[in-house]
């Protein structure tokens, strides 16, 4: 709720900075820093997981990946692109996410119709790839910012194994799954230069749909600031909030990212 206020709040300041100084300022230049046509960079990111996923025909149990294995804070790396042209511009992002943990259950799971007992020696092995394939236009845009309207699929695969031994089995369990889930988004994004130098950028794409053969839920929050080393070069800090709730055939998941991230980036 504190994001998506935040969200709307830093949305309407930038929409009210645009209006007034399309109406008061005469059009200057843009900033050097937006004077580009590709833009190359690499985040890297720390969130803190919330990850929960029930599979198998009978839908029996949900496992908690974060309590049941002990999954903690990690970080990966993002490759991000944009190309621009005037108003509009094309956007490509690849995130691979990566969990592999050990531990001794503490209670009996169900995964993939599999029984994995209390006191087995557990692992969870979870590879999330998140790619992001975007068109932005520039709506509104001023000599020190802009807001624009932001359209994405975030094209998702997710494999997701638990293999336990010992606890009572005779032989090594494994159930698995692979989901794959392309989901369209839209939002917006605004972005406020404080001087040449020092930039502001909020955006948010999302979307909702639930039926009876497919539920799917994508919020994604960004809100950055990036110091600009001249025309080419800038680094960048950030905060990031991914949520997605999905349904697909019999598998169901819940999962949850956020966290701050840095990097930097090129532009020519």
């Amino acid at each position: 709720m504190h994001t998506r206020t935040l969200t709307v709040i830093l949305f309407a300041l930038f929409l009210v900075a645009g209006r007034a100084e399309a109406q008061f300022t005469p059009r200057a230049a843009t900033v050097p820093a937006e004077d580009y046509h590709i833009e190359l960079g690499l985040m890297l990111w720390k969130p803190t997981p919330e990850l929960s996923l029930t599979t198998g025909n009978a839908r029996i149990g949900t496992v908690d990946f974060v309590q049941e294995f002990g999954i903690t804070d990690d970080r990966f790396r993002e490759i991000r692109g944009v190309m621009k042209a005037g108003k509009h511009k094309v956007r490509f992002a690849k995130l691979p996410i990566r969990y592999d943990q050990n531990a001794v259950l503490t209670r009996t799971i169900t995964f993939q119709n599999l029984t994995f007992p209390v006191s087995a020696n557990g692992n969870a092995n979870i590879k999330w790839d998140l790619y992001r394939f975007g068109y932005e236009w520039d709506a509104i845009s001023a000599s020190h910012g802009f807001i624009g309207l932001l359209t994405e699929v975030k094209y998702n695969k997710i494999a997701a194994s638990v293999t336990a031994t010992g606890g009572g089995l005779g032989t090594t369990l494994t159930g698995a799954t692979n989901v794959t889930a392309p989901v369209p988004t839209i939002g917006g994004i605004a972005r406020g230069y404080i001087g040449k130098s020092l930039s502001l950028t909020g955006e948010f794409t999302g979307f909702k749909l639930d039926r009876s053969s497919f539920r799917g839920k994508f919020y994604d929050l960004d809100l950055s600031g990036a110091l600009h080393l001249g025309a080419h070069l800038g680094v960048q800090a950030g905060y990031r909030s991914i949520d997605t709730d999905y349904r697909v055939d019999n598998d169901e998941g819940t999962m949850k990212l956020t966290g701050p991230y840095f990097g930097g980036f090129i532009r020519y």
